[in-house]
């Protein structure tokens, strides 16, 4: 059984910065592709970032140039460091991963960005 545990949200000033982390644990498949999801309020979740573990990484264009993901793949982690934050990058972020073995999505952690 995969986990994933998000940290690192919280509330910050426009312009700010925020980092997320995501552990996965369990057995954890190889390639796989693990990213960041948001969600405002009466929204759809939407694609932020993702990363390949060969290292490919996609951010949507609303981030690209403020946002980065990285990955640690001996500690199955994946952060995304969050700069120039503006009011409407608020809503829940949810890690998720993707195996060969099906997609895994954490709890969420709760990003406000206040203007």
């Amino acid at each position: 059984q995969v986990q994933l545990v998000e940290s690192g949200g919280g509330l910050v000033q426009a312009g700010g910065s925020l980092r997320l982390s995501c552990a996965a644990s369990g057995v954890i498949y190889s390639p796989n592709v693990m990213g960041w999801y948001r969600q405002a309020p009466g929204k759809q979740r939407e694609l932020v970032a993702t990363s390949t573990s060969s290292g490919t990484s996609n951010y949507t264009d609303s981030v690209k140039g403020r946002f980065t993901i990285s990955r640690d793949n001996a500690k199955i982690t994946v952060y995304l460091q969050m700069n120039a934050l503006k009011a409407e990058d608020t809503g829940v972020y949810y890690c998720k991963l993707q195996s060969s073995r099906g997609a895994y999505w954490g709890q969420g952690t709760q990003v406000t960005v206040s203007s």
